[in-house]
């Protein structure tokens, strides 16, 4: 590999990605290209009321009907445990949260559109569709609650009579003493409710899943699109009350996950109990419509946030009511989202007091679960709206306010009142130069050329903060094949962001090899000892210094065994081109000739004891036209602090990706049940997601400050665009509407209808 060559290569270099060729070919792999010989075809039986119980009357029919293989009902499953719940906390009062039943097949009783009851296993997808059609089912539907905020007034229906609330649980975040005293000294208090819609998750890909069983080795196989198999395997064998090592799951690519790809859904047990019953592989593939029925969806808040100023505008306290939907059921991480998330209440600010009371409410929906960011983006949306808000209510400049709160970088590292260790940060910096960028001092020409055309320009920002890449480790295994070729193990997963460009660009430095000819495997339990799979931005800042361990480690063993073949001490050794070589000669060896006919092997594992704090400043500038609602985004521009960028183009790519569903969430995507529970936005028909012509060009720049809790001082950025998006949108549509009408406060989703709608009551009620 000549010099050239190399400098393309290596920690902070913008190479190209080494997956996009197979991909843009048409030789990607996912699981819906997966079928062995002998598949059988799954279909769901999906409830279609929201709340009420049911009766299978007959499904002998089904059980005749051509093609069909096999029925499963409750009772044919019971010897499942039901759907666990991993997220759940000790409450304020100090009890246990109460975990609801979630079984794999609904017993009786329905809780949402879309729970399941049955399964229909056939030859092929069209006879099982055809015998799914032929269970006779009495369904008999009861009142329903879909709204969160209703869902605690007196007289809702119970989603869980049993329970006796639709209160799921009450956590707490802070001292909630030392926020009353602050608040009881305050010289003035903005508050703010904020809704923050509740958002379907349209990957791509839809999920899928094939079970196999051998039975002559008693152990399942699911081949599914995950985030990570051995956190499935886990969750799937103590379902099936089996041992670990009886089961293989395995992920081919994977066309997006945002989260909700991490968790176990009713059909992958089911599918292995179907693939042993049938000694058939088992296959099911989600329709595009029926994710919106099947897939846990995202956010679903109503907040109300209050926060206390002394006279100079310094925020003494902040005071948090969040109640956060969790559906039907208690996902597998679900009730942790908000309770996680509350820990980035006070954002980039230093905010001595805090309290934060959760809870987690019942309604007849889908469940709610990680969605990119997971309850970061809430709380950082939050506090920019708030902060927004303030600077209303002091009659401060909104750029002054904020730069009096900051947190300083002299006050590093610095403990929230949630507990939170900020490491780094220069907050000032990055605002100033994305104000800077944005041409912020030229806004008001712009918008009173706006106002001569009748149109409202407003301008907003977030200034945000993320704990992401939390604490653990992340193994990594380097195998060096007696051809030389090289391959990489290590438990993370790509669903998309370019896992294997980052990890062989850095391999590649150290052992002198095309990063196109290092082999990374990471979707295989069998192949890949452990893993933590891939979520909340900790692929790259875990996985890659045990990458550059393994790395580092291969390169010494090779360097070992050549001294030995080159009768060269191990310092006056090169490595490059696949070979070690004597410095300054032609002498080598080649790495397929070092091992003795045996491979080579390394591993590395660097834990990491703390999260790491990505931040940044959005900057939106926009334009509503009143005659429509529509808003059009005029500039934005994006300055985040990573610490230290591994691949500016990977890195960038999901900035604009999770920049995208902010927007997408704050303007357009509208989760909508009727009061019957009926989801009526349950296809791209009615739910709107962004277009091409929906995004702007985003300016995008780095102003870095190393992480000291990560070894290489990465700071993760996976879900940061998504967390600083919505708060400078809405800022912006306010600050709108504001200088057009005199309205102070919109919620998401601020669609064109929404908007038309407030702007005509704005002025009637003016006239």
């Amino acid at each position: 590999m000549n010099d050239m060559t190399m400098a393309k290569f290596g920690m902070g270099a913008s190479a190209l990605r080494v997956e996009d060729r197979a991909f843009i070919t048409g030789h990607g792999h996912y699981v819906d290209d997966y079928r062995p010989e002998g598949t059988l075809y799954a279909v769901m039986v999906r409830s279609p009321i929201a709340a009420g119980t049911f009766t299978i009357n007959d499904i002998e029919a089904a059980r005749e009907a051509p093609g069909v293989k096999l029925v499963l009902t409750h009772d044919d499953v019971t010897a499942l445990n039901p759907l666990p719940c991993r997220g759940a906390a000790t409450q304020e009062d100090g009890s246990e949260t109460w975990i609801p039943t979630h079984y794999a097949l609904a017993k009786d009783t329905v809780r949402h559109v879309g729970d399941s009851v049955a399964m229909v296993v056939a030859e092929t997808l069209a006879e099982a569709l055809d015998a799914a059609e032929l269970i006779d089912i009495d369904w008999a539907s009861t009142d329903c609650v879909t709204d969160t905020k209703a869902a605690l007034e007196d007289g809702a229906p119970l989603v869980w009579p049993e329970h006796g609330s639709n209160l799921a649980f009450r956590y707490a975040t802070g001292d909630k003493a030392a926020t009353e005293a602050a608040f009881a000294k305050a010289h003035k208090v903005a508050k703010l409710e904020l809704i923050n819609n509740r958002v379907v998750t349209n990957y791509m890909e839809p999920r899928g899943a094939v079970g196999e069983y051998d039975p002559a080795t008693d152990r399942f196989t699911l081949t599914a699109a995950t985030q990570g198999g051995h956190g499935m395997r886990n969750v799937l064998s103590e379902i099936l009350k089996i041992e670990e090592a009886k089961l293989r799951v395995v992920t081919p690519d994977v066309g997006g996950g945002f989260g909700t790809k991490i968790f176990v859904y009713v059909e992958y047990p089911l599918l292995l109990l179907a693939a042993k019953a049938t000694g058939k592989p088992v296959k099911w593939t989600c329709g595009r419509s029926e994710a919106f029925l099947a897939d846990s969806q995202g956010r679903d808040n109503v907040t109300t946030a209050e926060l206390a100023m002394d006279e100079s505008g310094k925020f003494l306290a902040l005071r948090v009511d969040l109640k956060a939907a969790m559906g039907g059921y208690l996902a597998q991480f679900g009730p942790y989202i908000p309770n996680g998330g509350s820990t980035m209440s006070t954002g980039v600010y230093d905010i001595p007091a805090l309290y934060c009371a959760i809870k987690g409410i019942y309604t007849n929906t889908l469940p709610t679960d990680a969605y990119r960011g997971a309850g970061r983006p809430e709380a950082s949306y939050t506090i920019e709206r708030l902060v927004d808000e303030a600077a209303r209510v002091m009659g401060i400049d909104r750029l002054e306010l904020r730069r009096r709160n900051f947190v300083k970088p002299e006050q590093m590292p610095y403990t929230t009142a949630a507990g939170r260790i900020y490491d780094t940060g220069e907050f000032d910096g990055h605002m100033t130069r994305a104000l800077e960028v944005a041409d912020w001092d030229g806004f008001a020409a712009r918008a009173k050329e706006s106002a001569a055309k009748g149109l409202y320009r407003g301008i907003g920002l977030s200034t945000y903060i993320e704990a992401c890449a939390f604490p653990g480790s992340e193994r990594a295994e380097l195998q060096l094949g007696t051809t030389g070729k090289l391959t990489l193990l290590i438990g993370t997963q790509s669903n998309g962001q370019g896992h294997a460009t980052a990890y062989t660009q850095i391999i590649a430095e150290h052992l002198g090899i095309d990063p196109a000819e290092i082999e990374v495997i990471q979707g295989d339990t069998d192949r890949v000892k452990t893993g933590g799979g891939t979520g909340g931005s900790r692929s790259i800042p875990l996985g890659l210094p045990s990458v550059d361990a393994a790395s580092i480690e291969l390169a010494n063993k090779l360097k070992e065994l050549a001294s030995d073949k080159l009768e060269a001490a191990p310092e006056d050794l090169e490595i490059s081109d696949g070979a070690v070589r004597v410095v300054g000669t032609d002498r080598s060896v080649t790495f397929g000739d070092l091992g003795g006919g045996a491979p080579i092997s390394a591993a590395g594992q660097v834990k990491q004891d703390q999260p790491t704090f990505p931040n940044g400043t959005h900057v939106c500038e926009l334009v509503v036209d009143p005659a429509t609602g529509i808003v059009s985004i005029e500039r934005y521009v994006i300055v985040d602090d990573y610490g230290v960028a591994v691949n500016p183009v990977l890195l960038e790519g999901q900035v604009h990706g999770g920049t995208a569903q902010g927007i997408g969430q704050a303007l357009l995507e509208h989760t909508v049940y009727d009061d019957e529970g009926q989801l009526i936005t349950a296809s791209l028909l009615d739910y709107a997601m962004p277009r091409a012509e929906d995004i702007p060009f985003f300016h995008f720049e780095m102003r870095n400050v190393p992480s000291k809790h990560n070894a290489f001082g990465i700071k993760g950025a996976g879900e940061a665009g998504s967390i600083g998006s919505c708060g400078a949108v809405m800022n912006a549509v306010v600050d709108a509407v504001s200088r057009g009408c005199g309205v102070t406060h919109v919620n998401m989703p601020a669609t064109p209808s929404v908007l038309w709608q407030t702007i005509n009551d704005a002025t009637a009620k003016a006239a």
